[in-house]
């Protein structure tokens, strides 16, 4: 409901209001006059015109308090109406704000997600960087073993004395002391 059918509401019920406190009010001054008449009659003491005065004053402030409390009635309507149209204005825009918060949580949660998943395959590459660096590293270091074994294999063939005669056959033969074979 916008606020230009709200106001024509309110102005129809009002109309409507004001309309039945009128009649109320004619419907009490036939009444009102008549019990005037009646009392004026009895009561003729003074001058007539006096006491249709005092009855006037008195219709007028009854119609007065009449149409004050009619005015007042309406006024109250009035403030029920704009408070509980403002009440559902509050609850429509809290229903807003809800759906705006979710959409920016569920968003949120969103990257969030997206964010460690980046961060997780980031620590994957560098992990797996630091594997293939260290295997490197490794295979390097049995090389270089393997290597400083040969030399040191080759080395200590080359400084211990031989034992044995080569044939220029390829063959080798030993000999062990007083020259037997």
């Amino acid at each position: 409901m916008n606020q230009a059918d709200g106001r024509g509401v309110l102005r129809t019920a009002l109309s409507c209001l004001l309309a039945l406190g009128a009649i109320g009010m004619l419907a009490g001054c036939a009444t009102g006059s008549k019990a005037a008449t009646g009392t004026s009659v009895g009561a003729s003491t003074r001058s007539p015109e006096t006491s249709e005065e005092v009855a006037e004053h008195g219709e007028e402030a009854a119609q007065q308090r009449e149409e004050a409390a009619e005015l007042a009635r309406n006024r109250e309507l009035l403030s029920q109406i704009e408070a509980k149209k403002r009440e559902e204005a509050a609850e429509a825009n809290a229903k807003k704000r809800e759906k705006a918060a979710e959409r920016k949580v569920k968003k949120r949660e969103a990257e969030s997600r997206a964010a460690g998943k980046k961060r997780e395959q980031e620590a994957a590459k560098k992990l797996e960087k630091r594997e293939a660096e260290l295997d490197e590293r490794v295979k390097k270091r049995e090389q270089e073993a393997s290597h400083a074994r040969q030399e040191q294999r080759e080395e200590a063939a080359s400084t211990q004395p031989s034992t044995g005669v080569t044939t220029s056959t390829g063959t080798q033969t030993t000999t062990t002391g007083a020259g037997e074979q």
